[in-house]
């Protein structure tokens, strides 16, 4: 039986921290907690007047003390995870694919909880000491709401560590494939949920994907710089008449094959190599594209890794206007979330001054709406890109 709201453990905060709340972002800092349990778990947060808070995931080890769960003093139960949940999915109506982000931790109210749909399989991911006190519960309601054949938690991420977590990949409710073929618009992939990146695909620029393909001239010549498993690549290649993958890794491309032969493409050429000594290559070679696509890594994973992650947008994007045809398309995209979006697009308006071309910004981008990006709170933003036109 889950314990009553009464029952959890206290936690105090100044009032620096209950004014985050107030202001709308759910974390609480540890130099802003003057009292909080000594396990992590759920808590009942009070100021120090006394007046009651909220209830909130509590992370003893954490920089990040508490995550505002609920405002309302009630249970957080079963019943609470299945009501959260099914929130969540009903904003995800209409989506055209069957990969999707069903929960965007922050951003759908349920702080440090990952959840994303591949087709009849669920892979999520559990980010804090506090909430991975919860799982069964949450696993669970998962199970009530999704009614998946299968759910994988990708465990093995760094920020678990700061949590004092370990790093694992865990079955923990049915079975789960080690490729599971989805669907987004016309194109079909195969998504790695045991192996692949983040939980198994990128599913973040799906729209964006879609944008690409429909700014692709007709039987034009395309690039996909950093194409890991070829997801522009594919969108593109339904209407250039050839496409270009460009990466570095020689199994990314080979998942990338497999993907074009999923669809029946053979106008993808994959293509091993270092994406900046290309983009140079190809410009003094004078090769030329009518629709370039650069959606790198993340140039900087820390705040200190700015400025050097700029020089490096900066280069490709400035590569990337010098190899396209007089009224070619560039998309280009960041997703380092330390690189605020003001500095992106100055970055590229030095590019586009550097590259000698008259350059239109057509439209500003950012990660498809089942990662909502909530404005008071900037974590739960971090994609960003431009659709631009040269002359």
């Amino acid at each position: 039986m889950s314990p009553t709201a009464v029952d959890l453990p206290l936690a105090c905060v100044t009032a620096k921290g209950a004014s985050r709340w107030v202001r709308g972002h759910p974390w609480i800092y540890r130099s802003d907690v003057l009292e909080s349990p000594g396990d992590p778990g759920l808590c009942r947060v009070f100021d120090t007047k006394k007046k009651f808070l909220g209830i909130a995931l509590c992370s003893p080890r954490s920089e990040i003390r508490l995550r505002l769960l609920e405002t309302r003093d009630r249970p957080i139960d079963r019943a609470w995870w299945r009501e959260r949940l099914t929130r969540a999915v009903r904003q995800r109506t209409g989506i055209d694919a069957t990969a999707f982000r069903v929960v965007h931790a922050e951003g759908d109210r349920l702080p440090s909880l990952i959840v994303d749909r591949y087709d009849r399989w669920v892979v999520a991911q559990f980010l804090s000491a506090g909430l991975e006190t919860q799982r069964e519960t949450v696993v669970n309601a998962l199970v009530e709401v999704l009614s998946p054949e299968g759910i994988l938690l990708r465990n093995d991420v760094a920020v678990r560590r700061h949590e004092g977590l370990p790093e694992r990949v865990e079955l923990v409710h049915g079975d789960v494939p080690q490729n599971i073929e989805v669907r987004e618009g016309d194109i079909r992939y195969l998504a790695a949920p045991w192996i692949g990146q983040k939980t198994g695909a990128f599913l973040d620029q799906r729209g964006n994907r879609m944008l690409a393909a429909r700014s692709c001239p007709p039987g034009g010549e395309a690039l996909d710089g950093f194409s890991y498993h070829g997801s522009f690549a594919l969108h593109l290649a339904r209407k250039a008449g050839r496409v270009v993958a460009l990466d570095s890794s020689a199994d990314a491309l080979e998942r990338g094959r497999e993907n074009a032969r999923l669809n029946g493409m053979t106008n993808i050429e994959f293509l091993e190599g270092d994406t900046f000594d290309l983009l140079r290559g190809w410009e003094r070679e004078r090769r030329r594209f009518d629709i370039v696509v650069l959606d790198p890594p993340a140039f900087a994973k820390t705040k200190s890794a700015v400025p050097q992650a700029l020089r490096g947008y900066n280069e490709i994007n400035l590569r990337g206007f010098r190899i396209l045809n007089p009224g070619g398309t560039l998309l280009t995209a960041s997703c380092s979330y330390h690189v605020a979006r003001a500095a992106f697009q100055e970055m590229l308006a030095r590019a586009a001054e550097d590259s000698g071309r008259r350059v239109t910004l057509c439209q500003l981008l950012t990660q498809a709406p089942d990662h909502p990006e909530i404005l008071s709170i900037p974590e739960t933003g971090y994609l960003k890109g431009a659709l631009l036109t040269v002359d």
